[in-house]
């Protein structure tokens, strides 16, 4: 038999927005090099996750990906790394 092994994948972002019931909005930011300047640029994507831990604006919360919850929702928090200073 063969077993398949997989990695889940995490990313690492912030908490942008909290108003929804049980889902947060997260700001992932990620550095790419230019393809014909060489620059080094800044590049981020908004996902929705599914927040059991009950995070709040401005946390760096840690998501892995997961089957899909909702139409828009494919990720879960799975911990939240700091909390954001009041």
């Amino acid at each position: 038999m063969s077993e398949k092994k997989t990695t889940i994948r995490t990313l690492e972002g912030r908490v942008v927005s909290n108003k929804m019931d049980k889902t947060v909005t997260v700001l992932v930011e990620r550095q790419v090099q230019h393809a014909l300047l060489g620059k080094i640029i800044r590049r981020s994507t908004k996902l929705h996750a599914q927040d059991e831990l009950g995070a709040n604006e401005g946390d760096v919360v840690r998501i892995a990906e997961c089957r899909p919850l909702s139409k828009t929702k494919h990720h879960r928090v799975v911990e939240i790394i700091t909390r954001a200073s009041v």
